[in-house]
């Protein structure tokens, strides 16, 4: 197991160093001037090559690469171009928000969709599994922007049950921090349910064609308990691995939703700094969306050593 936690380590560095790489030069072939758009439209040519050259945007990409790899390399992300703070501390006041509307909303998954997706499996064919397979289509069909105005018309402006938009910390009190946070969690957990209710299904009613789920039967243990400790235990790996992949996808997915709700997180962040061509910033929040990419499948991979006995490393 050691060996392949360090191999699997090592292999991380050559994928983040090609996303590091792919980021910095997709920002730098794009059209647009980030010395332009802080100069502002009545600024002189002089001025513009002026900001440039206090950006180091003036020296040759190779240069301006290996300047920010170098620094990055020491834990320096760079200071943004429009905010004029550390693009280290953008990320940390903006951390929190995306966070916590990414665990909510994969707790509000998980909940719902595995219960949904075993009820599914064991009564395969019946209304419950037709109708998980019919939401299930909805839910990935329906845009997320849609389903967020829709959930605003309903919950928030007709029934009054939750706010349109905001955030408060959890350190002004969790109730405010969940009041404010459950409304676009149920918006962003639709697909995810569709998602893992969808594979949960799947991978239960595959093991419930086994011959140890009928030797189960057949030694008259109760329904539940074959549901859970036999079937759902068995196809544990592919449930876990989407949950894992979810939870990656949601951190650096959460841009439409942040911006509907106006959540100040990392969605909104990077919205902002695309806008104003603040290189930095937009490399800075990629770059970490990576690394939690890159993190959250090798927990995945180790969960295999222990709900797959098949495995052994």
């Amino acid at each position: 197991m050691l060996k392949f936690l360090l191999r699997r380590l090592l292999s991380t560095i050559p994928v983040l160093l090609v996303v590091a790489v792919l980021v910095f030069l997709m920002l730098r072939l794009t059209p647009g001037d980030p010395a332009a758009v802080l100069a502002g439209d009545a600024a002189t040519t002089e001025q513009i090559a002026q900001i440039r050259a206090n950006l180091g945007l003036d020296k040759s990409v190779p240069q301006q690469f290996l300047i920010w790899f170098g620094h990055m390399l020491t834990g320096d992300l760079g200071q943004s171009y429009y905010y004029k703070t550390e693009v280290s501390t953008l990320i940390g006041q903006r951390l929190e928000p995306t966070v916590s509307l990414a665990l909510i909303t994969i707790v509000i998954a998980v909940l719902v969709a595995v219960p949904l997706g075993v009820l599914a499996a064991w009564r395969f064919g019946g209304w419950l599994d037709r109708t998980l397979m019919g939401f299930s289509v909805m839910g990935f069909s329906v845009p997320v922007f849609v389903l967020a105005y829709l959930l605003i018309w309903l919950v928030s402006l007709k029934l009054g049950w939750l706010p349109v938009q905001g955030y408060k910390r959890f350190a002004d009190g969790a109730g405010m921090w969940l009041y404010h946070l459950l409304l676009p969690s149920l918006t962003l957990s639709v697909i995810y349910i569709a998602l893992i209710a969808r594979v949960t299904r799947a991978s239960v009613l595959e093991t419930l064609g086994e011959d140890y789920i009928r030797t189960a039967r057949a030694k008259g243990l109760p329904e539940v308990k074959v549901l859970l400790r036999h079937a759902l235990a068995n196809a544990a790996v592919p449930i876990i691995t989407v949950i894992g992949i979810g939870i990656a996808l949601l951190i650096g997915g959460v841009v439409v939703t942040e911006s509907v709700y106006a959540i100040p997180g990392l969605g909104r962040l990077t919205v902002d700094a695309v806008l104003a061509r603040d290189f930095p910033t937009i490399q800075g929040v990629i770059l970490l969306f990576s690394v939690i990419y890159v993190v959250i499948n090798l927990l995945v991979d180790l969960s295999y050593v222990f709900f797959d006995p098949r495995i052994r490393y």
